[in-house]
């Protein structure tokens, strides 16, 4: 059966909705940022992402505003690991980011144990889903949201402060809050550049 009008509109509000999503830097977030409702609505979406085996190999931890301080000591000690030189001029930086949005919160992905059924590369694309599918709802609900991530994911520190076990990530830092980037006009890429079909031309 042919979609009908319905159908039509639906596709049309979730074409726009997910071609208007763009990434707005952390630091030009502000409150107000979700409300603990509208929190929830955002963990449920990552819920619906697809999770083969049901393993849930996802979590996500929130820093709230008495955690700030800390996180931001967490990130100065991870620039040392790598840095033992570091300016103080660059520490600051490094505390700073912990400041920037009203909501952060950190994706945590669980690899698994080796030979288990469901491999990593699974278990990231899970990750992944469910990080889109909150990002596309923030955005209907209103807010500016970003992913973030760097050296600081692998760090000693971070683990720690994080309880990570032995099979859990650092995925990346999601911060949501309220703000525009009129200055931020993405440029998609062509479909060309990543889709082709099997027997055509390299197959590639």
């Amino acid at each position: 059966m042919a979609p009908g009008r319905d159908g039509d509109s639906q596709a049309g509000r979730a074409a726009a909705l997910i071609h208007g999503r763009r990434s707005v830097a952390p630091r030009k977030l502000h409150a107000p940022a979700p409300d603990a409702g509208q929190l929830q609505d955002l963990l449920q979406a990552a819920a619906a992402a697809p999770d083969h085996g049901q393993r849930v190999p996802w979590r996500f931890v929130e820093v709230p505003s008495d955690q700030r301080d800390a996180l931001a000591e967490v990130f100065a000690a991870a620039l040392l690991e790598r840095d033992a030189q570091a300016s103080a001029e660059q520490l600051a930086r490094a505390r700073d980011k912990a400041h920037d949005a009203p909501l952060l919160l950190l994706a945590i992905v669980d690899l698994g144990p080796d030979g288990d059924a469901i491999p990593p590369l699974e278990r990231i694309a899970s990750a992944g889903c469910a990080l889109q599918n909150m990002l596309l709802l923030a955005t209907a609900q209103g807010f500016a949201c970003a992913m973030t991530s760097g050296r600081s994911m692998t760090s000693r520190s971070l683990r720690s402060a994080f309880s990570l076990s032995a099979s859990e990530q650092a995925l990346c830092f999601v911060s949501i809050g309220t703000g525009v980037d009129p200055d931020h006009h993405p440029q998609r890429p062509d479909v060309a550049r990543f889709f082709s079909r099997l027997g055509a031309g390299t197959g590639r």
